[in-house]
């Protein structure tokens, strides 16, 4: 077979820009062709316009894992007109996002205009953040592409390939038809899977606590009662497992006498936080804000790639939100601690500016996630940006703010009170001495894991600490005694999966949100209050891919695996050789698996119902998407419909019932099984006791359900 020619590109000499540079979205595009010359013209890739077919797994496991790449369909027409732009250029700049992917891209775009003989050089550019000092700076010096950094995109991408397109097949033939497994994906639903069987074997255990209201006994404290918790008995930690043991303490203490113990008084000072990376910001925007991981990433990226600000025109607002990294740039600490200075004082500012360290693989060049300029306050851009863009620009801000200033210091007190010889009371209390960073961020709250009811037994915190002296004597106005029982664990939400995936290293900043959300796009887990909670499907996958491939689902292995990705990407370790040791023990695994994995589809069930196009019975069957009626004719009749729920549409006239929904890129929800000729639909169905009192909601342009 004849070498293809390749193609020759001649230059024009017509006027027009000499170079073109390609970036990956057209907001970006639109930012940076503002900033450069007449000499650059600038595109969108669109993001990727090479990858693996998806009709095959395009890896040679034969020939050192070689990847068989194709032009992705969507972006043919990309290619052809980027080809036709580059056409005369004497230089192509390749600016695509600073990480992995952005280099991979790079990478693929530079394969294609390499396939024209005279082509125009290419050059890869890098910024962190698209202001025009960034984004001139980085045209002035441009570099070569790092193939250490696609090397390391290559690996994890043919690695999720190769389980992703071995292990989903043995689950569509044991399990059922559309379901996937994923390196990561599993392991994530594992943790969520687990934590449900914690809180199903959980056995509450009751517990008691008393508090005694107090007071001095004469003098201007004796008009303000504050409260104090039992904290010892006898030298120990009381354990009042019944209300008959607390009944009998509160007997004993009937008559005893309070006096003050001890009041212990500390100063403590409280570092503010390191501005953001892509996993704290994800975490304070779900508990802050609201948002989930996706959603908070879709706001970033527009934030990054900039908008039209008043007078300054179109403008990066934060830098790059996929990091790590807790690094400041020198020039982005000036700024603040000048505005630091004039906006609260000097008082505020630290003699030398604060260094945080990043979490061990951390890319040390990136930097942490901070507005593009503090001097651009979100009082100044709110005219120009959309709400939800502007709470999550202020988090940001106020947390790079808060990153650059002094501590807050605290007032700890805490006062032991001794009543009888054998009972022990305890009051704590703070009070702000100087607020420090909390000035600009406010309070930063520590949330527990069980969350409100995790400190149900800790010493109670007073608002306002009583102004006592050691030996007095105090009134004892009433024991109040309080049943408690033990909270299970949390459920993990968007904010704790992504805490514990990042302690554990599994994945990276960018794999986060997608991963959540592939796990409920398969109907794997479901949202209910913001838990994260496993569906039947989700504890069924799990549990047959952690009989068959334990390790795949390790923590540890994980970890290891995306340790030995850093590696690459570093130069410290080979790609082939990473693949190699993980394929081979797998591939032992996938062979015994698919003769020993038994199949758990379930018979369908027969059903009171009828099939409304051709008469026949309807069955309960089991697919991707959980239970469903459908035909007994089948395959002649494809008859289908969502399982009924026992409500009834509460449109007048409709006589449909509410069934079961699920749209791409939302939560599962209930509409008329009439649609599309009744739109209604509703989030949740009512509890039984509401009866139809159903707040609904009008949705004339409904998703296909």
């Amino acid at each position: 077979m004849a070498a293809k020619t390749k193609k020759k590109i001649t230059k024009k000499t017509a006027q027009g820009p000499k170079n073109l540079v390609i970036v990956e979205s057209p907001a970006k595009a639109k930012t940076i062709n503002k900033f450069l010359g007449k000499d650059f013209h600038v595109e969108a890739s669109m993001g990727h316009v090479r990858d693996l077919p998806k009709s095959r797994m395009g890896v040679d496991l034969e020939h050192d894992f070689a990847p068989e790449y194709i032009i992705i369909r969507r972006a043919s027409k990309t290619v052809k007109h980027l080809k036709k732009m580059a056409e005369g250029k004497e230089a192509i700049y390749v600016a695509t996002d600073p990480d992995r992917e952005g280099e991979a891209i790079s990478w693929h775009l530079a394969h294609i205009f390499s396939e024209a003989e005279n082509g125009p050089k290419i050059h890869r550019v890098e910024f962190h953040e698209i202001t025009k000092a960034a984004v001139l700076k980085a045209f002035e010096h441009p570099r070569d592409i790092a193939i250490n950094l696609v090397n390391a995109q290559q690996a994890r991408r043919i690695l999720d390939r190769v389980v992703g397109y071995q292990l989903s097949p043995l689950l569509w033939r044991n399990v059922g038809r559309g379901l996937s497994a994923g390196r990561v994906q599993s392991v994530a639903l594992r943790f969520i899977v687990d934590r449900e069987a914690e809180i199903r074997k959980f056995v509450p255990q009751e517990y008691w606590t008393l508090d005694a209201r107090l007071s001095a006994t004469e003098g201007p404290e004796a008009e303000r009662i504050f409260l104090s918790r039992l904290d010892r008995i006898g030298g120990e930690k009381p354990a009042l497992t019944q209300q008959a043991e607390t009944e009998k303490v509160k007997q004993e203490l009937q008559s005893a006498v309070f006096k003050v113990a001890a009041i212990d008084k500390t100063e403590k000072r409280r570092r503010p936080q390191a501005p953001y990376t892509t996993s704290k910001l994800q975490q304070e925007s779900y508990s802050r804000l609201g948002f989930s991981a996706a959603n908070t990433m879709r706001i970033a990226q527009r934030l990054y790639e900039g908008m039209e600000i008043g007078g300054e025109g179109s403008v990066g607002l934060i830098t790059y939100m996929r990091t790590d990294s807790v690094n400041i740039a020198v020039s982005a600490q000036q700024e603040a601690a000048d505005f630091i200075k004039e906006k609260f004082g000097k008082e505020y500012l630290p003699e030398k500016p604060p260094f945080y360290k990043s979490r061990k693989g951390a890319q040390e060049a990136h930097e942490a996630i901070r507005p593009t300029s503090v001097l651009r306050t979100p009082d100044s851009i709110k005219a120009f940006v959309e709400a939800d863009e502007l709470k999550l620009y202020e988090l940001i801000w106020r947390k790079f703010l808060a990153s650059q200033m002094v501590p807050a210091v605290d007032e700890h007190t805490a006062i032991t009170i001794q009543a009888g010889e054998e009972y022990g009371f305890r009051t704590t209390g703070k009070r702000n001495l100087f607020p420090g960073f909390t000035a600009a961020f406010g309070e930063i709250k520590t949330e527990k894991e069980n969350s409100k009811e995790a400190a149900e037994d800790e010493v109670p915190e007073v608002e306002e600490i009583p102004a006592l002296q050691v030996d007095q004597l105090l009134k004892m106005h009433e024991l109040i005694g309080e049943q408690h029982f033990t909270k299970p664990p949390a459920r993990f939400n968007d904010a704790s999966l992504i805490k514990i995936l990042e302690e554990k290293g599994i994945g990276r900043p960018s794999t986060y949100a997608p991963t959540i959300s592939t796990i409920l796009d398969r109907i794997y887990a479901e949202r209910k209050g913001g838990a994260l909670i496993p569906t039947e499907l989700g504890e069924t996958v799990v549990r047959l891919l952690v009989e068959h491939f334990p390790k795949i689902l390790e923590t540890e292995f994980t970890a290891l695996m995306e340790a030995e990705l850093d590696e690459i990407e570093e130069g410290i370790m080979d790609w082939v050789k990473v693949l190699k040791d993980f394929y081979a023990p797998f591939s032992e695994l996938l062979e015994r698996a698919k003769t020993e994995m038994k199949s758990v589809k379930q018979a369908p069930i027969p059903t009171e119902h009828v099939c409304t196009l051709c008469g026949k019975q309807l069955f309960i069957k089991f697919g991707r998407f959980g239970k469903f009626l459908a035909c007994a004719g089948f395959p002649e009749c494809k008859y289908t419909r969502s399982l009924p729920t026992g409500f009834f549409c509460p449109e007048p006239g409709c006589g449909g019932e509410l069934v079961k929904r699920k749209a791409k890129g939302r939560r599962a929800f209930y509409g008329c099984s009439n649609y599309p000729k009744c739109t209604y639909v509703v989030n949740d169905l009512p509890k039984k006791e509401d009866g139809a009192d159903i707040a609904a909601e009008k949705n004339p342009t409904s998703e296909n359900p």
